[in-house]
């Protein structure tokens, strides 16, 4: 398939990108890795007669810390985030995931950029981010503002990006102490698969108590869900089977699925309540080592 571009513009600089966005409008698309260009376009919807390339922007490429806040650029690559030293001592739980997403070519393409601003509900770096507390920073041509990652996306392919922004970063603060954290996904084969399901977990313990929990959902709402009521049914109790079970239920109640093609809604709830235990167990292991 191909889209019939009238011009491929090639900004030199973030400020100059922005600018392009804001007097293209809904023109032009923004391409980082180019995985999802193609396939995003449902029929019927407006050809873009311009491409905006962020290729020369290397000011968005990298992984850092700053003051103890792992900052990823948007144009980094899964495989990229999937191997850095860094993530993997910082925030290992976004490693694993960015290992998990697709297959070796399609890491080597896709960023962590585009694999938010894809807004998918099914894509595999955005819940461990909810649970990590992340937000990213939004360049703009007035510019940038900072918001929580969970606040970006607003539905479907939907993001709170206004007109001219484009995603620069996105930002990890410190871990607490005696935190623990874990990904786990369902798809319908092993390699490339889509995520039918999938759920992030942090626990926090301290004193052998769940000081503090999150858990993302992803692929069972109309985006990356934070749990929040399951998150209250694990503070202030000792980890166990027991409470586990009783917060992986109250997951499954809050995950909004739909039936398609890869499952049912009620196979999808059954699936959160799987993944989330399983992530409880791991987290909380992981939180009772990070402890010692």
């Amino acid at each position: 398939m191909r889209l019939p571009i009238e011009r491929y513009h090639r900004p030199e600089s973030l400020a100059e990108a922005c600018r392009l966005a804001r007097e293209l409008g809904d023109r032009a698309r923004v391409l980082a890795g180019g995985t999802e260009l193609l396939v995003r376009r449902k029929p019927g919807e407006p050809v873009p007669s311009d491409v905006i390339s962020l290729a020369r922007l290397d000011e968005l490429r990298g992984i850092r810390v700053e003051s103890g806040t792992l900052v990823i650029g948007a144009l980094t690559t899964i495989r990229d985030v999937a191997r850095s030293p860094l993530v993997r001592e910082q925030f290992p739980v976004l490693a694993e995931a960015a290992a998990l997403l697709g297959s070796e070519q399609i890491r080597s393409r896709a960023t962590i950029g585009g694999n938010f601003c894809g807004a998918v509900p099914c894509a595999d770096t955005p819940p461990p981010c909810l649970v990590g507390e992340a937000s990213v920073r939004i360049a703009g041509p007035e510019g940038s503002r900072e918001i929580p990652a969970e606040d970006l996306f607003t539905g479907p392919r939907q993001t709170a990006l206004r007109q001219g922004e484009i995603l620069a970063e996105i930002r990890i603060p410190p871990q607490p102490a005696g935190a623990g954290a874990s990904f786990q996904r369902f798809g319908l084969r092993r390699g490339s698969a889509v995520a039918v399901a999938s759920v992030a977990v942090r626990l926090v313990i301290s004193s052998g108590t769940i000081a503090g929990a999150r858990i993302a959902l992803g692929a069972v709402a109309p985006t990356p869900l934070l749990a929040r009521a399951a998150a209250r049914e694990l503070e202030g109790g000792r980890p166990g089977p027991e409470i586990f079970a009783k917060a992986a239920r109250a997951a499954a109640e809050e995950a909004r699925p739909i039936c398609d093609v890869r499952g049912s809604a009620e196979f999808r709830r059954r699936l959160v309540e799987v993944l989330t235990r399983r992530a409880l167990e791991e987290a909380s292991a992981r939180a009772v080592e990070a402890g010692r």
